[in-house]
């Protein structure tokens, strides 16, 4: 049990990263060039629903690594850590992630008797095209698709896949002002990955919680903004993510408690150490 805890704190952390990573993906700071690599430290924190229409949620403290590498095909920086496999002046196809904390369900009375839940990782190809640019900002469509796999202390689950096709808008990169970002879009998810989070089975009726099996397709749509702002080598950032459940396959399933879910987050690094090799960036 202690090991298993000390995998799901350390998974938490991770995911904490990668939300905050993934959705504070504003740019700070206008320049031709940038460092090849730059390394800070700095504070993550994240308040999670227990799941898209729980009515309960937890708050997430964990170490913010400011990690960017800028390099041709290999990326990490605040639009998160990625793969390039396809770099084109308007086309990027890249690998995204996304996760979700572990739950336990003594926690939440619609789970009580229940198995708890682990931590979910989620990743995959996303296409990135760029729709239109201007002085004041740049208009892209995402469409990430995403495997699941939750992950216990014995062993490693298919979950299915989720894909989220978004409309993305960003300012265009500004020096010592704050620079936003908003992203609009549809969820789905097989079958696999609903019933993961919103299947009863019989074993688990009650009289308040009867049985329940969730179909894949349509699970929602997402509302994401972000704000971040950087003077010199100080960085700060926040973010708010809003899912609306309403016709989602799996509304009618007893664990939705509410079809409205937030998730709020915000971080803060200093970047300690920075490379003199300069390259250039894109907008």
């Amino acid at each position: 049990m202690v090991k298993q805890t000390l995998i799901y704190r350390f998974l938490s952390g991770v995911i904490c990263l990668l939300l905050i990573a993934g959705m504070l993906a504003t740019p700070a700071v206008q320049a031709a060039e940038e460092p090849l690599w730059e390394i800070g430290l700095g504070i993550g924190v994240v308040n999670f629903p227990s799941w898209r229409g729980a009515n309960t949620s937890s708050n997430f403290v964990a170490p913010l690594p400011y990690v960017a590498w800028r390099g041709e095909r290999l990326r990490a920086d605040r639009e998160g850590a990625r793969g390039l496999l396809v770099d084109r002046p308007r086309l990027e196809i890249d690998i995204s992630f996304d996760g979700a904390v572990p739950v336990d369900s003594d926690d939440n009375d619609a789970r009580e008797g229940m198995d708890n839940l682990d931590p979910i990782l989620e990743g995959g190809p996303s296409v990135n095209w760029l729709l239109h640019e201007s002085d004041r900002g740049l208009w892209r469509l995402r469409l990430p698709i995403r495997a699941a796999i939750s992950i216990s202390s014995d062993a490693l689950n298919d979950r299915g896949w989720t894909a989220n096709p978004m409309l993305n808008y960003r300012t265009r990169r500004s020096h010592e002002q704050w620079n936003f970002g908003a992203s609009l879009g549809p969820r789905f998810a097989t079958r696999r990955y609903h019933a993961y989070y919103y299947d009863v089975s019989e074993s688990d009726e009650t009289a308040e919680r009867p049985a329940f099996s969730a179909s894949g397709g349509y699970s929602g749509s997402t509302l994401m903004l972000s704000a971040s702002h950087r003077i010199d080598r100080v960085w700060a950032g926040v973010f708010m993510r809003y899912d609306y459940l309403d016709g989602a396959a799996f509304e009618d399933s007893p664990l939705v408690q509410t079809r409205h879910a937030v998730l709020v987050g915000l971080g803060f690094s200093v970047v300690l150490w920075q490379s003199d090799r300069t390259v250039p960036i894109r907008p």
